[in-house]
């Protein structure tokens, strides 16, 4: 049994009939009713695929019932395609202003009439596809924010509302460039621009240009018409389409191949795009943001990305810095993610031991927030109730900051007490400054802090 189901509200019962006899042969399920009242009824407890409906019945003007015939289930309205006498091309168009999905004249072929049903069913199937997405896309989306409470955070936040609220003659904001390490939250950031934008409840669409195979990327991008290419059998919208008045989010720009940076160009110039197979052009209403983890400007001296590419994207950029220049965010987004964990798994909420909180500020992070997240994640589910440890991280020794030497003379002398005398000096030579005292001693001014709290020193601490 057919799962699209059709109703016919037509009082010409031998055409009628013929028309019920082709759509069951082409396989889609009908029902026949002759009244605007019947098949007003039926809609309303049966809610159908799709609605044949003649516009001259006994009864009543179909269009006096088209928005309630349309209504559908879930949000989601059931296509109408009404059908219309010789001479009656007004009532079509107006028909079809008030949501009709497509019209047919008397008489009626039932070839056309067979293809006119499949074209608007795969439109409405491709609506409902596109509608599923950008809601699960909005909840992917929903609390979405950058942990971190480090100078540079707070300057990056502030950069993007104020970049997020920039739209220009075209409704679309100005192209941005995030550079950053792998796993700094690039992508977070392209989101929350998106957020801040004021097409905010547009389309979000990421592509992440080093996942695409090279022999499909161009008509993933660009799409393509039906028969560009041996296995295009039917037209498709390439990605740049799909974005529509929304943000287009090219991750790892830098991996794009050199043919098609310069077509990605014209796109980004001009705003319009040619499908592979087209001799036509589509406007581009969508803002593109991109980024990448390699230095764009050292790809561009070897030979690797195009320099007007480069020169048109390098326009507003903003900076992600890595994990291990945000020593303040470190333990905030570690109990964070701790947190997160545990509740995802009904587990107690998580404590750090001594040695953890010491072992995270000393690693040199080269995973980023990322590498945080998962080590994170994976030592509260192994640890259990236990208290974190730093064994628990299992963070790789040859990764950690520099060692503090241990003073010349050693005897009787804890490291403790080395330590602090290493970090009161540290600080004397600086003269407070914190920063250069840490750069001194080969840590970063975090892990200075937090030992300086261990050992309880304060700036007006007498030198020993």
């Amino acid at each position: 049994m057919s799962t699209t189901h059709i109703l016919i509200i037509e009082d010409e019962v031998l055409f009628a009939r013929a028309v019920v006899k082709r759509l069951e042969k082409a396989g889609y399920g009908c029902t026949l009713t002759t009244t605007l009242a019947e098949g007003t009824a039926y809609a309303a407890q049966h809610i159908p695929d799709l609605v044949l409906l003649d516009l001259r019945l006994p009864d009543g003007d179909g269009l006096e019932q088209l928005t309630q015939l349309m209504q559908g289930r879930d949000d989601r309205p059931t296509p109408v395609i009404v059908m219309t006498a010789f001479g009656e091309v007004a009532d079509a168009v107006r028909a079809m202003k008030l949501g009709a999905a497509d019209y047919l004249k008397k008489p009626i072929d039932l070839e056309e009439m067979v293809l006119a049903v499949a074209a608007t069913l795969h439109r409405a199937g491709v609506q409902q596809q596109l509608s599923w997405s950008r809601e699960r896309e909005a909840r992917n989306m929903e609390g979405v924010v950058m942990l971190g409470e480090s100078p540079a955070l707070r300057a990056l936040r502030q950069q993007i509302r104020q970049l997020g609220k920039l739209t220009g003659t075209e409704a679309a904001g100005p192209t941005v460039l995030i550079q950053g390490e792998t796993g700094s939250g690039k992508d977070v950031v392209a989101h929350l621009l998106h957020q801040e934008s004021a097409n905010h409840a547009a389309p979000f669409v990421h592509v992440d240009c080093a996942a695409l195979p090279r022999d499909l990327i161009e008509a993933e991008l660009f799409g393509h018409e039906k028969g560009a290419y041996t296995s295009a059998l039917q037209a498709r919208t390439g990605l740049l389409e799909a974005a529509e008045n929304g943000t287009l989010f090219l991750d790892e720009i830098g991996e794009l191949p050199l043919d098609l940076q310069a077509k990605l160009l014209t796109v980004i110039e001009r705003r319009r795009v040619r499908r592979v197979g087209s001799v036509r052009e589509r406007p581009i209403y969508a803002r593109f943001v991109v980024a990448s983890n390699r230095n764009l400007r050292q790809q561009v001296d070897q030979g690797a990305f195009r320099s007007d590419l480069y020169f048109r994207l390098n326009v507003l950029t903003l900076s992600l810095p890595p994990l291990r220049e945000r020593g303040e965010d470190i333990l905030l987004l570690a109990r964070h993610y701790a947190d997160q964990t545990a509740q995802r798994y009904r587990l107690a909420t998580p404590r750090f031991s001594e040695d953890a909180l010491e072992a995270l500020l000393g690693y040199a992070w080269p995973g980023n927030v990322r590498e945080l997240k998962h080590l994170t994640e994976r030592a509260v589910l192994l640890s259990g109730d236990a208290p974190l440890t730093a064994q628990a991280f299992a963070l790789p020794l040859h990764l950690q900051e520099p060692s503090l030497p241990v003073p010349e003379n050693w005897d009787s002398v804890t490291l403790g007490d080395a330590e602090r005398t290493l970090i009161q000096r540290a600080l004397a030579a600086s003269h407070g400054n914190i920063s250069e005292a840490a750069r001194r001693l080969g840590i970063t001014r975090m892990t200075l802090r937090y030992r300086m709290e261990k050992y309880r020193i304060r700036m007006e601490t007498p030198l020993p």
